[in-house]
Formats: structure tokens, C-alpha cells, sequence
């Protein structure tokens, strides 16, 4: 009879045996990697690092011609934003809100005009602007790796692909020879389209090499007024059906690509055209003759506009002005927390004045 020790030890040697077997199976049986160039998925991060965002903070438009629905929050909270969380305790959720409600209100009198308001905006929009400034010192740094100051084309094109999960060794080398590189077509478009943007960044005279400043205007084209145009032409193509460069409300209101299956969609796509329709008609299309040329559009897109900073300041006040006098008072900022902050108070009230 086989001893406890014996009969261990061999299925010890069973298990292992087993575990070899299925190691070879899975070696054999993943599929062979048809690029040679392909390395491993990339790392998110990274990719954005270098990659231009589509969502620019203090920007009323999004790159892709969407809304941005944070807008109100990103212009009233600057930096402090994150600090609003939908989970947080809302009693200091609340608390922050008054501070910042003194902060706003610089001459004191308990309440909000336009002109405090639109100090408040521009001052907040700064606050993005500087913040992008120095994420773009990291960014350069990343893909400017010999540290002369300028980055070529070729070594952005190297970097981006590397970020896509091209090896980075093979396609530098493959860019120095001048081979042929064997990119999927999507990679290519977008490629297509950063180079665009790559020469719009590029002040005279063109050399195609971007400075810091260049390569800051090239992720954030709202730091640049020749970029800016460059963004509003991007986002009229997108949407101009007819080609003329301008937008009407119809082309303006088109749903994107996609179709209705239950009415939650269609909600959520009726919420789309009102949005849309309400932005258009009240504030893109600024003499009102229902065309939105790219001069309107460009103005829109500015978020140094004082003009427009201005105008969203009336706008945010009418939102929550309860008693119609024009001004913000505290518990009315309070009671319409959720539209300024983007997290819901509860038992504001109750809590003001024993608070503040």
C-alpha cells in the first residue's frame, strides 16, 4: 500500500506535469501577431500625454463639435472641480460653495452682479489655461527626448505610434531608412489629421519643428488664435452638409450616426436637439439671422472672450435668480448647487445661515 508521503509526492509530479502541458497548449495556440511593428496595447495615460484631448476645459465646444456639458462647472470651480464629487458629504460640498460665494461676491453686499460673475469666469478660465501650460512642460518633455527644445514631425510620429503599440525601435528605424510602415488605416487617418494640425502649429517661418510654445498651441489650440480658426474650420467641416462653411440650425441640430432602439435613446436623443437648438439660437448665432458663420462660431469657441464671458455670467445668474433681481444670493446658488458645482445639496435651506 502506497504510504501518505509517496502518494503526495506523485500527485505533486501529476499537477506538474499537467501545468506543463497546458503552458505549451497556450503557447502554441495564441494567434501569430500579424505586424511586426505591433508591441503591446498602450497605456492610456500615455497616449493622452501626447495624444490632442478632445475635451478642453473652459472650452463651450468640444474638438468634435459636442457640447461641453461640464461648461458651467469648469468656469464657476476652476481647479477646484474635482473637489465637487457626486459622492462627497454634501455638507462640506456646502461649505466650499459659500467660501467660494465670498470669493465671487468682492464687494461684499451678499450678493452676485454679472460683472463680479464674469471677473469670476475669466479668472477661473485662466486658472485652465496656466494648468494646461504646465501639463504641455511634461508633454514636450516626453517626446522631446534629446532635449534640444524642438520636436520634429518624425519624432512626434514616433512617439504617437509607440503609444499605439508600435514598437518604437522599429518604427524609428524603419522612419530613418524611409521603409514603408504598415499602419491600420484608422491609425493613419488620425495621423492624416494630427499632421494638419502639426503645420497649423508651425509660426512662420514653417520648419516643421514645434518650440514648447508651438507644441502647447498643438494640444491646446484654444492658447492660439490662428489654431482656434484652424479648430472652428475642423468642426464646420464636420458639420456642414452642403459645404458653404457655414452651419445652419438643421445641420447644426443633426443627430449623430446612430440609430433609436427604445425610448431611452430617443430621450436621451430629443434632450441632444434641445441642447443644441437653445445653444444655437440664444448665443452661437449672434446677430440671429440663423446662420452660424465661422466668424460667430470663432468668437463662440474663445474662452478669453470678455464679451462672452460676460454674456455666460448673465446667463448663470438667470439660471437660479429665484427673485428676479438680477444678482445671486447665496441660498439661490445653494438651492441650484447641482447646475453650478454639478453635485446636488441637500437640506441647503436649513443649513445657510447657521453656516454662513
Amino acid at each position: 500500500m502506497m504510504s501518505r508521503q509517496a502518494f503526495l509526492c506523485s500527485l505533486g509530479s501529476l499537477y506538474l506535469s499537467l501545468l506543463f502541458v497546458f503552458l505549451l497548449m497556450d503557447v502554441y495556440a495564441r494567434p501569430a501577431n500579424n505586424s511586426a511593428l505591433k508591441e503591446k496595447p498602450a497605456d492610456s495615460k500615455d497616449e493622452n500625454e501626447i495624444l490632442p484631448p478632445d475635451h478642453l476645459n473652459g472650452v463651450k465646444m468640444e474638438m468634435d463639435g459636442h457640447l461641453n456639458k461640464e461648461f458651467h462647472q469648469e468656469v464657476f470651480l476652476g481647479k477646484e472641480m474635482e473637489e465637487f464629487e457626486e459622492d462627497s458629504e454634501p455638507r462640506k460640498n456646502r461649505k466650499k460653495l459659500m467660501v467660494i460665494f465670498s470669493k465671487v461676491d468682492i464687494n461684499h453686499d451678499k450678493k452676485i452682479g454679472a460683472k463680479e460673475m464674469q471677473r469670476w469666469i475669466m479668472e477661473k478660465t485662466d486658472e485652465h489655461f496656466q494648468e494646461a501650460v504646465e501639463e504641455n512642460k511634461m508633454h514636450f518633455r516626453a517626446v522631446d527626448p534629446d532635449g534640444d527644445g524642438h520636436v520634429s514631425w518624425d519624432e512626434y510620429k514616433i512617439k504617437f505610434l509607440a503609444s499605439k503599440g508600435f514598437n518604437e525601435k522599429e518604427i524609428a528605424e524603419k522612419i530613418r531608412n524611409n521603409e514603408e510602415l504598415k499602419i491600420d488605416e484608422e491609425t493613419q487617418e488620425v495621423l492624416d489629421n494630427l499632421k494638419d494640425r502639426w503645420y497649423q502649429a508651425d509660426n512662420p517661418p514653417p520648419d516643421l519643428l514645434l518650440n514648447e510654445e508651438e507644441f502647447l498651441s498643438f494640444l491646446h489650440p484654444e492658447h492660439s488664435r490662428g489654431m482656434l480658426k484652424f479648430m472652428v474650420k475642423e468642426i464646420i467641416r464636420d458639420l456642414d452638409q452642403d459645404g458653404d462653411k457655414k452651419l445652419t440650425l438643421s445641420e447644426f441640430i443633426s443627430l449623430p450616426v446612430g440609430t433609436v432602439e427604445n425610448q431611452q435613446a430617443q430621450d436621451i436623443d430629443d434632450d441632444w436637439v434641445k441642447d443644441r437648438r437653445k445653444e444655437f439660437e440664444e448665443v452661437i448665432d449672434a446677430n440671429h439671422d440663423g446662420i452660424v458663420t465661422m466668424e460667430e462660431l470663432e468668437e463662440y469657441m474663445d474662452p478669453m472672450n470678455e464679451y462672452n464671458a460676460l454674456n455666460e455670467a448673465k446667463q448663470m445668474i438667470a439660471v437660479a435668480d429665484e427673485n428676479q433681481n438680477h444678482h445671486l444670493e447665496l441660498e439661490e446658488i445653494l438651492k441650484y448647487s447641482e447646475y453650478f458645482t454639478g453635485s446636488k445639496l441637500m437640506d441647503y435651506a436649513r443649513n445657510v445661515h447657521e453656516e454662513f
